[in-house]
């Protein structure tokens, strides 16, 4: 049997999917099992054997063979048995069906329901629910049992070998201190940014009251954030990864050898749970629910406003409020517990 599985666009909920991957990889062993999905997904899935092999789907790219009609060529002669959709979207419904697969599996949600054999009754947009367990709707659906809320990534060798030199080219008092990341970017949109004065205060503090050295990761469009999160900061023990070559597999290093994530509602977040690090997200427009762990270590802290969680990009009321009065102090705070309960934890 093949299985083609059509993957979420957005690095936090290609995570949000792999307890659902790992129910299918388990219920079919001798299937095999190939991603269709966008980049970076692929480097969020490396190393996990979730999948046998990906296609990469690349509407906009400059490869003729990843968009269009060739690409629509490509997935027909893979002739597959069975195309599962976890995206909502009608063009993903679009491709699984000129693909020629004999079931189609997803939500009809956007007038798709006609191109899936199998069109499943998604729960209703305003009420918050948790992705995961979305996912895991299908899963179940194609016969899986083992069924698992368990998040799973992975680090390559020659990712944990970056980060490790990196860590080395800092200064020789710096390399063995405890670590903390904070991630203050999100391709969502400015809605979800914390103020950059707020995320440089709260690692002046991590530096200058706890001694923990503090590296801010970033994207590729968040470096100068992260450069000048480190500037107004201004303290020896806070460093970012803005001129190193960035990619998804060295940030996902970097989560797995620090003590905590500071991180706003954004994917990186969601490299945590998997590597059993302690994750406090800063939630501003954006529902708790869709975007729930499950993780014991996860810390969630969101100001109440009259106004959300509107779920915008941008705020509306262009006041932010729901960010920009999530305090320092109940942040560190936050940090504090968090460091607290885990040495506790260890003795």
């Amino acid at each position: 049997m093949k299985l083609a599985v059509f993957l979420p666009n957005w690095v936090g909920d290609a995570v949000m999917a792999t307890p659902a991957l790992r129910a299918i990889r388990n219920h079919h062993r001798d299937a095999e099992i190939v991603a269709v999905l966008r980049r970076p997904i692929d480097e969020v899935l490396a190393g996990t054997g979730l999948v046998d092999r990906v296609l990469i789907h690349s509407p906009r790219g400059s490869d003729p063979w990843q968009r269009g009609l060739r690409f629509a060529l490509r997935l027909r002669a893979e002739a597959f048995d069975v195309a599962i959709l976890f995206p909502n979207s009608l063009r993903t419904a679009g491709l699984a069906f000129v693909s020629g697969a004999k079931r189609r599996i997803g939500f009809s949600r956007d007038r798709r329901g006609r191109l899936l054999t199998d069109a499943l009754t998604p729960k209703p947009r305003d009420v918050p629910h948790p992705v995961i367990d979305e996912y895991l709707r299908i899963a179940a659906h194609l016969g899986c049992e083992e069924l698992s809320r368990k998040a799973e990534i992975a680090v390559l060798p020659d990712d944990e070998q970056r980060f490790e030199t990196f860590r080395r080219s800092l200064p020789h008092e710096l390399q063995s201190r405890p670590l903390i990341t904070l991630n203050p970017g999100g391709a969502f949109g400015s809605g979800k940014h914390w103020p950059t004065q707020h995320f440089a205060t709260l690692a002046q503090r991590i530096g200058g009251e706890l001694g923990h050295l503090t590296l801010v990761l970033c994207g590729p469009a968040e470096r100068d954030q992260a450069r000048e999160i480190v500037r107004l900061a201004s303290h020896p023990l806070v460093a970012s990864l803005a001129d190193e070559i960035l990619s998804i597999g060295l940030t996902k290093a970097a989560v797995r050898a620090s003590s905590l994530l500071v991180t706003t509602d954004s994917g990186p977040r969601h490299f945590a749970a998997p590597f059993g690090v302690p994750a406090v997200t800063l939630f501003g427009p954006t529902h708790i629910a869709w975007s729930e762990t499950f993780s014991k270590d996860a810390v969630h802290l969101q100001v109440p406003v009259e106004c959300g969680p509107c779920q915008q990009r941008v705020c509306p009321l262009g006041h932010h409020k729901c960010m920009v009065d999530l305090s320092v102090d109940r942040v560190f705070e936050a940090v504090q517990t968090v460091l607290h309960r885990r040495l506790r934890d260890a003795a």
